[in-house]
């Protein structure tokens, strides 16, 4: 394993070349940038020459043009894209390949900046209400995803982008459509439930909620100790932590876990 996991790298290394500048996709989609690198993708800012707008182009890797699984993969992800349409979300403007077999989709630019890049180049720090906050606009995309039997199953700082208060999501590469949860609950076999699907996102939910929390945490001593010993919350924060991170009973739907995060939002408010 460890083997192939280095030839893949090296392979990488040789093949993945990215695009360079200046060069125009489908007589259209000006590079500009690289932006990103995933495991499968190389994602560009480019121009859009018929409208003048910057635009994202994502291309399946070289090196994985030629798997079927990684090219269904992709083409999962640019299906999951044109189901979107949200004011918080990319939109799909098109798919294309060349004559070399790669792969690409475009879709809309957002201006914003990375909440992981704020915080560790920034420097930005969240108290317990401004976390809560973060969390409920999240929670407002994650409900609409939901609604539309999209579990996003990659919630993490680096998929969340903020421009002037505006909190938007992104990053769809393992994403999962409930039609691919064939499975019931409990059973074992290749595929989710929808249950641990959705269980999964309200876990990742709880990890950033956590993190953002600890953006305010200084250590006082240089043991570890656990997050319910290291940070003073009130006790409804505590609560919707431990529910999300199924260390309570895990929450059933979306509506309980905006019921209580109301209440704890209502109890710093009204401490303060």
């Amino acid at each position: 394993m460890d083997i192939l996991r280095v030839t893949r790298k090296i392979r990488q290394f040789f093949v993945d070349w990215p695009i360079r500048e200046d060069t125009v996709l489908q007589e259209r989609y000006q590079v500009s940038d690289v932006i990103g690198a995933g495991s499968y993708g190389i994602i560009y800012l480019c121009t859009d020459l018929r409208t003048k707008e910057k635009t994202v182009v994502k291309q399946l890797r070289p090196s994985r043009r030629y798997s079927k699984k990684e090219i269904a993969m992709f083409r999962k992800e640019m299906a999951i894209m044109k189901k979107l349409d949200h004011p918080n979300l990319p939109v799909f403007i098109d798919d294309f390949s060349d004559d070399d077999q790669h792969l690409y989709y475009a879709m809309t630019f957002i201006e914003a900046d990375n909440l992981e890049e704020q915080i560790f180049s920034g420097q930005q720090s969240f108290d317990e209400e401004a976390s809560l906050q973060i969390l409920y606009r999240l929670l407002k995309i994650v409900e609409y995803l939901h609604g539309k039997g999209i579990y996003h199953q990659d919630l993490r700082i680096p998929n969340i982008l903020i421009s002037h208060g505006d909190l938007y999501l992104i990053d769809f590469g393992l994403s999962v459509c409930e039609n691919e949860a064939v499975k019931p609950a409990g059973q074992c076999g290749k595929h989710n439930s929808i249950e641990q699907l959705r269980l999964q996102d309200y876990y990742d939910l709880g990890e950033i909620l956590l993190y953002l929390l600890y953006t305010t945490y200084t250590p006082k001593n240089k043991k570890a100790l656990p997050w319910t010993e290291e940070l003073s919350l009130n006790n409804q924060t505590v609560h919707l932590l431990k529910r999300l991170l199924g260390i309570m009973e895990p929450y059933g739907k979306i509506s309980e876990i905006a019921a209580d995060l109301q209440d704890a939002v209502s109890s710093i408010r009204t401490i303060s």
